[in-house]
Order: C-alpha cells, then structure tokens, then sequence
C-alpha cells in the first residue's frame, strides 16, 4: 500500500498561497491528516466515483439555485466539491468571537442610526454616507425591534490572506441566503466519508433549523401560545427558493407569499384550509420595499398590506428587522472598525480588508491612477455582480469602470487584490489548489451563535470569485472540536 502523499497528492502543490490542507509540499496541516489519509486510502477512481455519486444526490434532492438572466434553463445544481475545508479548533474560536463582537456592534449601530442618531452627532461616520445608502430606509426612523435586536440572521463573509489571516469581506444582514447547502453539503459528506468524518470530530451543522426556530420563538410577541411562524417568501421565481422551501419544511415553520397573509383586528393572519390563523412571528425573505405596499412600494404584490404598522404595535415580529440593509453598504463596512470601538471600546477581533472609499476625492484619485491593482465594487451590488478585478481586466473595461467611479463616486470602493487561500478541488483526474472563502452565520436572540458556514471556492483556475451566480461552487466546513 502507498503511504500518505505518494498518491493522489503527490504531486499537488500549494504554491505560493496559503492552502487550507497543507503547509507546504507535501506537509499537511495537523487537523488534515485523518482526512488526508482516507483520501490516500482510496484509488483516484473511487474518489471520482464518490463526487459522481455526490452530484447526483444534489441532483435527486432537487438543491437548485437560479441565475438572473439568462432565461430558461436558469435553474443549477450547485457544483459541489467532495473534499471538505477544515477549520481547526482554536482559529474558530478566535472566529467566533470576533463574528459575535461585530454583530452586536453592528446591531447597536443599526439601534442608533434609526433612533438616537449619536454616531453621527459625534461625526463618528458622515450623516451623508448613512442617508445616500441604497439600504438606509427613513421609514424605520423611531423603529423599536422586539428585545432591541435588528440582525436576527445574517451572514458573514470571510476570506484568509496569503499570510493566514482571517478578514471580514463584506456583511450581509438583509436576507443572507447560502445555509441550506451548509445542510446538504454535510448530508452528503457524512454519506460519502462516514469514517473521515467521525474520526475528525467535526462539530455539527445540522442542530441549526432548531437553532434558528428558538431564535424566532424569542422574538415573539407575548401571547398565551406557542408562536406561530411563517417564512414569507418571494415565490417559486426567486433564486432562492429552494433555501426558503427547505428552510420551512426543517424547522417547522409554514411557507407563505404575500397572498396568503391578511390583516385582520391589527394582527397578522395566514389563510389556512381551516381558516384564518394568526401568524407572531415571520422570518422574511423578501427585501424592505416589497414588505408593505402601504408604506414602501406601492405597487409590491409581495408584501402584505399593513404589516408595518403590526410591526410598529408589537402585535408582529419580524426577522431580519426592516432597515437592516443599511449595514451591507460596502461604504458602511469600511467604518465598521469604528463603529466597534465607539460602541464597544474594543478592537475589531477580525480586521476588514483595507478598502479606498471613492467618495473622498484624495483616495478616488489613487484608484483610478492604479485601478489594475485593485477590486473595485460597487456599494450595494451582491453575488459578484458589476464589479471589476483591475489585474485581469482590459484597458477598455478599466476606462469605462473608471468613468462609472467619476460618474458616481459615492457608489464604489476600492480593495488591494487579495492572495485569498487556496484548498484541493477535483480537477479531471488529479487534485489543483483554488481559492475560497467561508461565510459562517450568525443567529441573534436572546443570545447571539455562530453556526459553522459555507465554504464557496472558486472553481475557475486562478479566479477570485467565489459566487455561485459567477461559476463558482461550493465545500463542507470541516470546524474541529477540541
């Protein structure tokens, strides 16, 4: 038999980035040696085999996402990869701990914008960055969310350097959407890898429909019933209607639209085959201005007519809090290290990538004098939508990028291009080294948990994207107990 390294890995090389398995040629990380083994265990063939049998397990289970515009035949299997991303246990407590320290800060910020206003009285972030926000909502002012929580669900994005250190990429507190492939990635895992997976000692993901029911039970208006909660989603159209169809199938919650709410004496009622059935609690995934046509988007089909003045009454909760998307401007996310100190007085556990906002005239003109060493984003886009990556585009497109940032400064930040890690992929018939991030998300209630996330990887030789939308795929997060 072959010893470790001399067979499927033997020739894999982690080059000059950080790579998740292995510290260098052939020198695997301590908590990837179980796993490394099993996988040197198995002919290149096998493991072929068991991605095949993967795939087609997505296939069975219908775990589909959508892609916006491109007509019929949108709907994907996810392209998933069998080897899984491991994080030992010591880097996810220093995670952890820093996700919960920026989640409360954020959530104290969001309190404060919409109410108090004090960080922007003390000049602590410009009121014109808060209301030029595409997120910033004005009709939240005075809002007072059910134990003063705003970001019940959200989702963090994460990426590593090339010297191994973890940075927050962005926020996502609207409607963060990717945690049912969390839970059907490590289904498949523990089918494929029964024996690498419990010898690791992995900590579970599968507890979090559970987790996320408590945490809207805990928002609940007070009543002298068990809450009744609803997810409310867009419909059967939406790119994410798998997630929120698999979402209220697990935790137990019904799956309405907007048509199938009313409002009746000042609460909200779903149409049920016995009638109408009042509804406590509703996990939304449907963005602000389609949620009440009555005080948003008149012409919302979506919503239900009312709801915000439930809301307003206590007579509702609702999750995410209408608002929220204010904290997911990538103008707002370069001020969250701020936002931590003048709320907590703390240091920011993990650091953001260095950004360049272009609104200010001195660091738009260095953008735009070196935009080939930069990513440059627009505020408010996500899935890797509209963005430029200065080392791999042409000259036309950098021109016409750089008209867009002089067009609309404020719309645009800029970040150095980062080395992100790298992690072993199936290529054919050999395993390559791609990069990856990891969103980790977040449940605020009474108290505030972090559920190990999804590891997105850019399947793309040397690509930087990650996002599904732009052809990227997805891996099981492998967090180590003690």
């Amino acid at each position: 038999m072959l010893t470790a390294l001399e067979q499927n890995f033997r020739n894999y090389d982690p080059g000059p980035y950080y790579d998740e398995m292995f510290e260098s040629f052939q020198r695997p990380r301590p908590g990837c040696r179980v796993l490394l083994d099993k996988l040197e265990s198995l002919s290149f063939q096998e493991i072929q085999a068991m991605q095949a049998a993967a795939k087609q397990s997505f296939f069975d289970q219908g775990i589909t996402f959508a892609v916006y515009g491109e007509g019929q035949g949108s709907e994907r299997i996810i392209p998933f990869d069998m080897v899984p991303r491991i994080i030992e246990a010591r880097e996810w407590a220093a995670l952890e701990q820093g996700l919960k320290q920026r989640i409360y800060a954020l959530n104290l910020f969001l309190d404060d914008i919409y109410n108090e206003q004090k960080i922007i009285r003390d000049k602590i972030i410009p009121r014109e960055v808060i209301e030029t926000s595409a997120g910033y909502n004005p009709k939240c002012l005075g809002l007072k969310p059910p134990q003063g929580v705003w970001c019940h669900i959200s989702g963090t994005d994460l990426i590593r350097d090339q010297n191994g250190i973890f940075m927050v990429l962005e926020d996502n507190l609207r409607t963060p959407s990717g945690v049912s492939y969390v839970l059907a990635n490590r289904q498949v895992m523990k089918n494929i890898l029964p024996a690498a997976f419990s010898e690791s000692r992995v900590r579970p993901v599968e507890n979090y429909p559970s987790l996320l029911l408590d945490m809207l039970y805990s928002i609940a208006p007070a009543s002298d019933h068990v809450p009744n909660v609803a997810l409310l989603t867009p419909g059967i159209y939406n790119a994410a209607f798998y997630e929120h169809s698999y979402l209220a199938q697990q935790a137990g919650m019904a799956l309405v639209e907007g048509a199938d709410l009313v409002m009746l004496d000042g609460y909200v009622h779903m149409r049920t085959t016995h009638g109408l059935v009042r509804v406590d609690v509703i996990y939304r995934r449907i963005d602000d201005e389609f949620l009440d046509p009555l005080c948003f988007r008149g012409d919302s089909l979506l919503g239900v007519p009312g709801i915000m003045e439930a809301y307003r009454n206590s007579q509702v909760a609702i999750a995410n809090a209408p608002g929220t998307g204010v904290a997911d401007d990538k103008v707002v996310y370069s001020y969250v290290p701020e936002i931590i100190k003048y709320y907590l007085d703390e240091d920011p556990v993990i650091p953001n990538v260095p950004t360049y906002l272009c609104r200010e005239p001195g660091q738009m003109h260095h953008v735009l004098s070196s935009l080939q060493h930069f990513v440059v984003k627009p505020a408010n886009e996500s899935g890797g939508y509209g963005m430029l990556v200065g080392p791999d585009s042409s000259r036309e497109e950098r021109e016409n990028f750089a008209a867009r940032i002089q067009q609309s400064p404020r719309n645009y930040i800029a970040q150095p291009v980062i080395s992100l890690s790298r992690s072993p992929v199936i290529v054919n018939d050999r395993f390559e080294g791609r990069h990856v991030d990891l969103r980790p998300y977040i449940l605020y209630g009474q108290d505030i948990q972090v559920v190990p996330g999804l590891t997105r990887v850019a399947l793309k030789e040397n690509s930087l994207v990650v996002n599904s939308s732009q052809g990227g795929g997805s891996k099981d997060t492998w967090v180590l107990c003690e």
